[in-house]
Order: structure tokens, then sequence, then C-alpha cells
């Protein structure tokens, strides 16, 4: 996990994103099922182990991809259950922007670049990001 804390910062650092970032641990080498979403301004971060999206709203919002600079749509909320550095399982539910971030290193790591339509682009020739990891224990 310090890793993925130590890639934020130097991320950031470099490159301030105004409506939160996060990384995936297989997309800097790190083979595990684990993610760290910075939300924007002074909110904690989010440590995502083992993370599997239980449930998502019907309600879409269409915004611009940050990873992929690309117009995509995506769920509104989310149900996340995922494993506490305590080993303990959770679930939290996030909304609106921390949703779409959130959902999008779920997607890293579940080896999907985005399984919602991106309009006006054909990406029927895209291979799948398949550096998901193994489960975090």
């Amino acid at each position: 996990m310090d890793e993925l804390f130590a890639a934020i910062e130097r991320i950031g650092q470099v490159h301030p994103f105004a409506k939160g970032m996060g990384i995936a641990a297989p997309r800097i080498g790190i083979a595990r099922s684990a993610a760290v979403v910075q939300p924007p301004g002074d909110a904690p971060a989010t440590v995502l182990l083992n993370p599997r999206i239980t449930e998502r709203s019907d309600e879409m919002d269409e915004q611009y991809e940050g990873c992929l600079s690309f117009l995509v749509l995506g769920p509104l909320e989310i149900r996340v259950e995922t494993t506490m550095l305590t080993g303990e399982t959770a679930t939290t539910v996030h909304e609106r922007g921390l949703a779409r971030l959130v959902h999008h290193e779920i997607d890293h790591l579940d080896g999907l670049l985005g399984p919602y339509p991106i309009h006006g682009v054909d990406t029927s020739h895209r291979d799948h990001d398949d550096h998901g990891g193994r489960p975090f224990d």
C-alpha cells in the first residue's frame, strides 16, 4: 500500500487533478488487486483491496475520462465490497465523481478499460487491459 500512496503523491506533484485521481496496483507493476483513489480537495483517500462492485445505479453520468481522454458514460452511484486492512469485509457506497473514480480503478483491476460506451469512438478493435492482479492478502 505504501507504494500506491507514494505513486499518488508523485503524480499529484507533477499534475494536479481537480476531479481527483486514482491508481491501481497493476498499473505500476504490483500484481495485487489493490487500488487507491484520492478524491478532490482534502477528503481522505479510499483504499480498495479485492474490490467488487455489487450494485450500480441505472442513472448514468457523462464525463470526460481523464485516463482515456474520451467521453464516457458511468453510473452515478455504486456499491462496492472491499477488504479492509484489518482483513474484515466492508461495503461502501460511492456517488457521482467518486463513483466514477472508484469504478475506473476497479475496471483496471478487472482487466477492463471501461465497460460503458465511449461516444463517437469505435473501440471494438482494442484489446482488454488484462493487467489485473492476484487477490490482496
